[in-house]
């Protein structure tokens, strides 16, 4: 079946610019329709109904700015991009914030339309997979939001319901915690908590991207704004506007980066790399830190401004050791999805494994704690767990008995867990097992059953 046409409405009172137009709209697979006015756009609008519509500003009649304002009034459908003259750049921003989708300044080239188009189309497909995968959620019964959150201990239901109240406002949160503690989590519950649940959430490690290419990820770019940019970028907080953006490890947020951010959070517009103009962005920004902000405050790694601006609402997440209580539901939850990975029965926990497990301290919390239920799910093929099946990386030794010193218990156990891992990898095929280890067929079966491994 034929893709049908996307539809757009041309709205100018210049007739060689509606002709450029249709011209290179065509060319590019849309269906195009002409009006010459806003009030001649508004009967369009009333007749049909368009995916895009390129309004200009000054028209005689009903400008564009009022054509906004009516066809918001009305509730037409269309994606409006405002194409404004020098001199009116002002006017299209102020349009933007009214509802617009975008500008183009005149005069603009055919494939600067074409790009602004694809990138309002982009948008659109955006919104629609985020709201496809919401209904999938709500269809699948799965928990959302706060219910998402597996708990039982009073201190998790006291911070669960300080996100519930934060997520009907729209000021910026700053989640903190130790390393493993599920700030991510919490980040998407105060999304789906939110008025903004059925728009996009987006997430950035600050840390994992070089501070060369940041502030192009963050806040966008123009096509020339340096080597390399062959095309306009929207950014982040471009991509997620009418929804939260999480900004994860944001201690790690470049110093010379902060006052830009600091300027999207005051004033709610962003300038793209580039760029001598500002666009309106509406973006929730929940930020994450598992260092503490106020000492890098004072060791004047972090701005004093930018720290009492994120941190309108702060959300301390408790280390594991602190909700012990919470430790058999989070087992509960996770190994069933854990066996599935592995394609395995779920296995039951022994009473020992659970108080095992319950008095170790975690140190990479509950992200530690899946990294050992599925080590356990991997070595351990029985169909109870019990403690002696629980390998944990640091824990203490057993009370009345010294440290085992072993060197050679040690190498062989590292040893075993390499082949393990190695097989794993291979899908069993020894062959390719032995190149990976780099030592001979014949010493990996040897070792195979010297090591119990032939299952």
């Amino acid at each position: 079946m034929a893709k049908a046409k996307r539809q757009v409405l041309i709205i100018d009172d210049e007739a060689a610019m509606r002709h450029m137009l249709r011209l290179t709209l065509e060319r590019d697979g849309y269906a195009v329709s002409e009006a010459v006015n806003g009030r001649d756009g508004l009967e369009s609008l009333q007749a049909q109904a368009y995916d895009y519509i390129l309004c200009d500003i000054r028209m005689p009649e009903l400008d564009g700015p009022a054509f906004l304002q009516e066809k918001l009034r009305r509730q037409f459908g269309g994606t409006v991009i405002m194409m404004s003259a020098y001199g009116t750049i002002d006017t299209a921003v102020e349009c933007m914030k009214q509802g617009a989708y975008d500008y183009i300044s005149k005069p603009f080239r055919p494939d600067e339309i074409l790009l602004a188009l694809r990138k309002a189309e982009e948008r659109l497909q955006l919104r629609q997979e985020n709201l496809r995968l919401r209904d999938d959620l709500q269809r699948s019964g799965r928990p959302q939001g706060v219910a998402a959150i597996v708990h039982r201990s009073p201190v998790m239901a006291e911070l669960l319901e300080t996100v519930r109240k934060a997520a009907a406002s729209n000021v910026p949160v700053l989640v903190t915690g130790e390393t493993g503690t599920g700030k991510e989590l919490v980040a998407r519950a105060l999304h789906a908590e939110s008025p903004r649940c059925a728009r996009p959430f987006l997430a950035v490690n600050c840390g994992a991207i070089p501070a060369g290419l940041l502030e192009s990820e963050l806040f966008g770019h123009v096509r020339g704004a340096f080597t390399g940019a062959d095309r306009t970028r929207t950014g982040l907080f471009g991509a997620a506007d009418g929804g939260t953006l999480l900004l994860d490890e944001i201690g790690d947020l470049p110093l010379e980066l902060q006052p830009k951010l600091l300027r999207v959070l005051q004033e709610g517009e962003v300038r793209r790399v580039g760029d001598s103009h500002s666009q309106p962005v509406d973006v929730r920004v929940i930020a994450a830190t598992a260092v503490d902000l106020r000492q890098a405050v004072s060791q004047g790694r972090f701005r004093e401004d930018l720290f009492y601006r994120l941190a309108v609402v702060t959300i301390e997440l408790p280390p594991l050791r602190r909700r012990p209580e919470d430790i058999a539901l989070l087992v509960t939850s996770y190994l069933p999805r854990l066996a599935a990975r592995h394609v395995r029965p779920v296995p039951e926990l022994a009473a020992d494994a659970v108080q095992l497990l319950e008095r170790h301290p975690w140190p990479g919390n509950v992200r530690e704690l899946v990294n050992v239920l599925e080590k356990t799910l991997v070595l351990c093929r029985e169909e109870t767990i019990a403690a002696g099946d629980i390998v944990l990386a640091d824990a203490p030794p057993a009370a009345g008995r010294p440290a085992d010193l072993s060197l050679k218990k040690a190498v062989s156990e590292l040893e075993r867990d390499f082949i393990c891992r190695a097989l794993s990898a291979t899908s069993g095929n020894r062959t390719q097992a032995a190149q990976l280890l780099e030592i001979s067929l014949r010493n990996l079966l040897y070792k195979i059953k010297e090591y119990g491994l032939h299952n």
